[in-house]
């Protein structure tokens, strides 16, 4: 198997939705919150092809990351990762996740991100060394932190 990133443009909104509705349509029905009108809504709002990148497996879209500019606290967020069902479980989440930990440590910043309650991308989060900072009333926000030190042990 093998991983990359190609470049999202303008008209890649309808399928990154479509994929989107079909990555979080079970975790939103468990929390009574699915509403294709919303999803679309939220995906439009933060829709910023230069800040995301499908993620590729075999020359097929599977999936996609959008990873944020520093915000206020300084840390990079990724505010998509979505894999299509039926792909997940392949190791591109992880993949894609590697990607932008590698990102952050390249500009010394720490990861963010939040995932909805219930949803199985909570044990994935654990999984990578991310760490619950707040539980709200339908997301968990987590933070992954840039430890520059490791690196430079590393190098």
């Amino acid at each position: 198997m093998s991983f990359s990133f190609e470049p999202v443009a303008a008209d890649d909104f309808e399928p990154m939705l479509a994929l989107r509705i079909a990555a979080l349509r079970e975790s939103l029905e468990r929390l009574g919150r699915f509403d294709p009108l919303r999803a679309r809504e939220r995906l439009r709002a933060g829709f910023a092809p230069e800040q995301m990148r499908h993620i590729v497996l075999d020359g097929e879209r599977i999936g996609f990351l959008t990873l944020r500019p520093a915000g206020h606290d300084g840390a990079l967020r990724v505010e998509h990762l979505y894999i299509r069902p039926g792909c997940q479980n392949r190791g591109a989440g992880a993949w894609a996740l590697d990607q932008a930990k590698a990102q952050a440590r390249a500009a010394g910043q720490d990861l963010t991100l939040a995932a909805l309650k219930d949803s199985d991308a909570n044990r994935f989060y654990l999984r990578h060394g991310f760490t619950v900072v707040e539980v709200q009333e339908f997301d968990i926000e987590y933070r992954w932190p840039c430890d520059t030190r490791l690196t430079e042990a590393q190098a």
